[in-house]
């Protein structure tokens, strides 16, 4: 099937998912296989974030949340935290303009004030350039992680009870959901996994608990308009039961 016609399938069945979240995994590899440096394979998932981000808001997704940086990579060789983090600064001031005239709000959810200051600065002009645009909203986890995040409301709730401004009989599921860095989007109905790793790696642990996974070997640099309307297809074909039963 031609990518135009799986666009005209996905918009007719009508059920599209509201907020759709992605690990994007499988830069290195794409690299290796290839003979070539890591960070090539870092500069094509980049043009791949690209076409998913065009995709999506052309069909009228209403959010896209996409794992960038997460708590952990602070591990990697200190080399390429380097040029992931100048990586971000560049392809942030490359691309705010195109976001802006496309109607995305761009903004992030993660401790983004750990980040170096050069990329704070250019994503801060991005998302206050952005604030007020209607289209699709892209959420960059930055320097995220699930545990941390749980943890970070948590212990805000904590402090609330410990101030006497919050009762524990209040502490409910849905209470706990605004405390968290989400707290002003829905959760995900669709997961998207690239480069066939069958785990969830610390992202959206709590916002994921109802959401349909998608996983494919394709690894991220080579993901675009029309692998983003295959899972899109797949998630219209099943059925969500939130726990119900099939009527």
């Amino acid at each position: 099937m031609e990518v135009e016609e799986l666009k005209e399938k996905i918009l007719a069945a009508g059920n599209l998912p509201r907020h759709i979240a992605i690990i994007m995994d499988g830069n290195g590899r794409w690299a290796k296989r290839r003979s070539l440096p890591r960070r090539a394979g870092h500069r094509e998932g980049v043009r791949a974030v690209r076409r998913v981000v065009e995709a999506a808001g052309e069909i009228g997704i209403k959010y896209l949340t996409l794992y960038v940086f997460s708590s952990e990579n602070w591990r990697r060789p200190k080399e390429e935290v380097g040029f992931l983090m100048g990586l971000l600064a560049e392809t942030a001031r490359k691309e705010i303009a195109d976001l802006h005239k496309n109607n995305v709000r761009l903004t992030t959810i993660g401790r983004f004030a750990e980040l170096p200051e050069p990329a704070q600065r250019v994503l801060r002009e991005g998302i206050d350039l952005t604030a007020k645009n209607s289209g699709l909203t892209l959420i960059l986890a930055l320097n995220y992680g699930s545990r941390i995040e749980i943890t970070d409301g948590v212990k805000m709730i904590a402090q609330e009870v410990k101030d006497g401004r919050l009762t524990i009989e209040r502490i409910q599921p849905e209470l706990l959901s605004q405390y968290l860095y989400t707290a002003p989007y829905p959760d995900p109905d669709l997961l998207i996994r690239t480069s066939g790793e069958q785990r969830l790696s610390n992202f959206l642990l709590w916002q994921i608990a109802y959401a349909e996974l998608y996983i494919t070997e394709m690894l991220w640099p080579d993901f675009g308009r029309r692998e983003l309307y295959e899972a899109i297809l797949n998630y219209q074909e099943r059925e969500r039961r939130f726990g119900a039963v099939s009527q």
